[in-house]
C-alpha cells in the first residue's frame, strides 16, 4: 500500500487548516444568530424559530405618550439578554417604568434629585461580584429622550440590568449615531446593541438589517410613532403601559407592558400583555391572561387597556 510522503502529508494539513479558517467565522455567525427566546410560550411561538432572531433588527415603537413605558420594556430585553445572575438585593419598588428615566441631570452624584430619585454613580466595591462577559451598547442622541428626561442607572438596576455591563454612546447628530451602531456591529464586541432614533426610512433600515445579519448580532431601535416608514425590520413591537403587579403595601412588584406584535417576517402577529421578573430576568403573562384562552392571535381585537 502507497505511504504518503511527508510532504503531501502537509500540503493536506495545510488544506485542512485553510478549509477550517473558511469555516470557522461561518460558525461563529451561525452560534451568534441563535434567537434569543422570552421564555415566554406564547409569545414564542409567534417568532420565526422561537424567538427574536440574533443576526436582525428589531423595532419598538411606543403607544402615543407611552415612550417611557417602550424604554422600559427595551431594557427589560437587554436585561434579559445579558442575564445575570441575581445577586443584589433591590428594593421591589424602585421597577418601575419611569424609574429608568431620569431627571434632566448629571449622571455622576449620588445626591438626591428634587423628584426623589438618585442620579447614579459607579458601584461600590463591595457591590457584588463584577460579571465577566459581553457588554451591551446603548446609543442616544445627545437630548436624551425629550420630554422624558435621561437614562437613569437605578432605573436600570430596577429592571434588572447592571450599568456596569452597558457602553452609552450620546451624538448629537443622526449620521454620528448610525454610524456608531454600524461600527459596534462590525466589531462585534457587544452581546446587543440598541438606540433611540428621531426616524428611520427605508434604505437606512435595510443598511442596518443587512449589518445585523453579517455580524449576528441583535438591533433595537427605539422609534417615535409618528415618524414610521416602510422598514426592512424583522419585527416591529408596539409597546404601551398596563397596570404594574403591586404586593400587598401597594408598592410595585414587577412592571408590565402591552405588546402588539405589529410585524414579524416569516412568523405571526399577536397581542399580549406581559410582565417582567427583574430578578429572574423572565417575561411571562400578566395575571389576567394567564389563562391560554386569553391569548389573542393575529386576527383577534387589540387588547385594550381597563379602564
Amino acid at each position: 500500500m502507497h505511504q504518503p510522503n511527508a510532504q503531501s502529508v502537509m500540503r493536506n494539513r495545510a488544506a485542512v487548516a485553510e478549509e477550517l479558517r473558511r469555516l470557522l467565522p461561518q460558525m461563529e455567525r451561525l452560534r451568534a444568530s441563535r434567537p434569543i427566546p422570552f421564555g415566554l410560550d406564547a409569545i414564542d411561538r409567534h417568532l420565526p424559530q422561537g424567538g427574536l432572531l440574533s443576526g436582525a433588527l428589531h423595532e419598538i415603537v411606543p403607544e402615543e405618550g407611552a415612550t417611557p413605558a417602550a424604554f422600559g420594556f427595551l431594557v427589560a430585553l437587554l436585561a434579559q439578554i445579558s442575564s445575570p445572575p441575581p445577586e443584589r438585593g433591590r428594593s421591589a419598588s424602585a421597577a418601575r417604568q419611569v424609574g429608568v428615566i431620569a431627571t434632566k441631570q448629571s449622571l455622576h452624584s449620588h445626591h438626591p434629585t428634587p423628584g426623589g430619585l438618585r442620579r447614579s454613580g459607579p458601584p461600590s466595591p463591595g457591590e457584588g461580584r463584577r460579571i465577566q462577559s459581553r457588554p451591551l451598547l446603548l446609543v442616544l442622541p445627545a437630548y436624551g429622550l425629550r420630554d422624558y428626561g435621561r437614562p437613569h442607572g437605578h432605573g436600570f438596576n430596577s429592571l434588572g440590568l447592571d450599568p456596569d455591563r452597558l457602553i452609552l454612546v450620546e451624538a448629537t447628530q443622526r449620521i454620528d449615531m448610525l454610524w456608531a451602531m454600524e461600527e459596534a456591529l462590525r466589531s462585534r464586541a457587544p452581546a446587543a446593541v440598541a438606540g433611540v432614533l428621531d426616524k428611520l426610512d427605508l434604505k437606512t433600515s435595510q443598511r442596518l438589517q443587512l449589518a445585523a445579519t453579517d455580524c449576528g448580532l441583535p438591533l433595537f431601535l427605539l422609534l417615535p410613532a409618528e415618524m414610521l416608514d416602510a422598514s426592512a425590520a424583522a419585527t416591529r413591537w408596539r409597546v404601551g403601559p398596563a397596570p404594574a403587579a403591586r404586593d400587598r403595601f401597594g408598592l410595585i412588584t414587577r412592571a408590565r407592558w402591552r405588546l402588539a406584535l405589529e410585524r414579524c417576517r416569516n412568523g405571526r402577529t399577536g397581542f399580549w400583555t406581559v410582565e417582567y421578573d427583574h430578578v429572574a430576568h423572565r417575561f411571562s403573562l400578566a395575571a389576567a391572561l394567564a389563562d391560554p384562552a386569553f391569548s389573542q392571535s393575529a386576527d383577534a381585537e387589540p387588547y385594550r387597556q381597563a379602564s
